[in-house]
């Protein structure tokens, strides 16, 4: 297994691919999205969260991310003495339709098909995504962790309407009429679901790009009225078995999990580190279930994180792993500060759990 370090679009530069480094990371995933750019609540260098105009606005539908800039990003990563492992979660411009199966959404599935052949052409082996109507929504702050840290929780469901013009909590279109976003059945989004890897996954398998589904963020049936994929861990297995091709795979989200209703996260764990599909892993820790958890220290929650790191290593998984978020801590620096915490205890752990597989 291999540390990593999750950096958003506006972490993208010398300093923080040297801390890094610093905190013992091999790999980086990295966001293209912006979800700090327009938001009216969201701050530069914390996790986003947003309120109900979402994370602001969506990025420009007619630029893609071309070849150049991918390969350039890559090559300043290795220059730093990393690995550029994933590209995490495509931009609400581009694929709007597909989520919300709309008139755009043929010419949009092949702009998917072509940005996954310039990630592949990069070099870069992993595409991760979040197939939710919704997106990640519903979240709250507060000082939830030790000593005071702010962290991120869930209060109760959160089901207020979608306004049209926006999907996966972004607004794409900030000229669409006014109402709200029909809401979708359950099939219907496993069948768009379904439709977008049959598009997309021989795209994949050409261009040598694993593609990486992320459970549903907070993992309940509706978010804004809108139905979730997965938000039991059982679920992960109904998307694996739609196609068996290997590039068909999980980015394993631990918090998730954890926050999950049903399961047992360690019989998860086993079930799918077994079965050579996890592509990556997001560790944090939590305590309590949807719609009341709390995140917090990654040695604090209700997560056993060595045990579950023994049962990857013992399972054969040698993927990377990030803390994909960390409470903020008290200092100068809050973000660099919680995530150097959590990636210290992580090195740990892995490195334990090494000795012992």
């Amino acid at each position: 297994m291999k540390l990593g370090l999750g950096l958003y679009r506006h972490q993208l530069d010398g300093d923080h691919f040297r801390f890094a480094r610093q905190c013992g990371c091999t790999h980086l995933v990295v966001h293209l999205v912006d979800y700090f750019r327009s938001s009216r609540s969201n701050r530069p260098g914390d996790q986003p969260v947003g309120d109900d105009t979402g994370w602001g606005l969506a990025g420009d539908p007619t630029r893609l991310w071309s070849y150049e800039e991918l390969a350039a990003l890559k090559r300043e990563v290795n220059r730093a003495g990393l690995e550029l492992e994933a590209i995490e979660n495509f931009d609400p411009a581009h694929w709007h339709d597909v989520l919300l199966d709309g008139p755009k959404k043929p010419q949009q599935l092949e702009n998917l098909r072509t940005m996954i052949r310039n990630v592949g052409r990069a070099g870069i082996p992993i595409m991760g995504y979040n197939f939710s109507i919704a997106g990640v929504a519903g979240r709250v702050k507060g000082p939830f962790a030790p000593g005071e840290a702010e962290a991120v929780g869930m209060d109760g469901p959160y089901d207020p309407p979608m306004p049209n013009g926006m999907a996966w909590n972004m607004v794409y279109d900030p000229q669409a009429p006014p109402g709200t976003v029909p809401c979708a059945t359950s099939d219907q989004l496993w069948e768009r679901l379904r439709d977008f890897l049959a598009a997309v996954l021989p795209a994949a398998e050409e261009a040598g790009v694993t593609l990486a589904a992320h459970p549903d963020d907070p993992p309940l049936p509706t978010i804004r009225g809108q139905p979730r994929l997965v938000y039991q861990p059982r679920l992960y297995q109904r998307l694996l078995d739609l196609d068996p091709s290997p590039r068909n795979g999980l980015e394993f989200c631990l918090g998730t999990l954890a926050e999950m209703s049903e399961g047992d996260l360690c019989q998860a764990v086993d079930r799918y580190s077994r079965q050579g599909r996890i592509a990556y892993v997001h560790c944090r820790n939590v305590r309590g279930k949807v719609p009341h958890y709390r995140e917090t220290f990654i040695d604090d929650g209700d997560i056993d994180v060595p045990r579950v790191l023994g049962i990857f290593a013992a399972n054969g998984f040698d993927g990377v792993i990030i803390p994909d978020h960390a409470p903020q801590m008290t200092c100068a620096a809050p973000w660099h500060a919680g995530m150097a915490y959590a990636l210290g205890y992580l090195r740990a752990c892995l490195g334990s759990a090494r000795q012992s597989a």
